[in-house]
């Protein structure tokens, strides 16, 4: 099909297109963001934790509960991870938490703590340790 026949078929043309399918861009650090200093980021306590139970949380679509292990302690962590992961895949897993966060309701159930994921688009991806055997509680550095 030649480029006019193309563009009189479906309304664009080769250079639409071409923008239509291309990978979603990820925005370049802006310097004239807010910067902090080191004193500020070093109060996030950031640990390996591992996944003990995963469920749907009862009262939101995206969120799901997870109990994880940091050490000795067990706490429970509501994330919004519910359309990019089942439940049972996480158990087991070891994932990075910030562990200092104050408790919060959501939607009716207590957070005690936050996971961390990267997203690009609408892929959502877990971060966790590249090696199994980092116990958890470990701290991140």
């Amino acid at each position: 099909m030649s480029e006019e026949e193309q563009e009189a078929a479906t309304g664009e043309t080769p250079e639409t297109a071409a923008e239509a399918s291309a990978p979603e861009t990820i925005p370049a650090y802006n310097p004239e963001d807010e910067l902090i200093p080191i004193e500020d980021f070093l109060k996030v306590k950031l640990r390996v934790a591992e996944v003990l139970e995963a469920s749907a949380h009862p009262n939101a679509d995206k969120l799901m509960v997870l109990k994880v292990r940091l050490g000795e302690r067990v706490k429970q962590i509501c994330a919004g991870i519910r359309e990019h992961y089942q439940a049972e895949d996480l158990v087991g897993k070891r994932i990075v938490v910030v562990d200092n966060l104050k408790p919060a309701k959501l939607r009716g159930i207590e957070s005690q703590g936050m996971l961390l994921a990267a997203s690009a688009g609408d892929e959502v991806v877990l971060l966790t340790t590249d090696k199994p055997n980092v116990p958890s509680g470990s701290g991140i550095r």
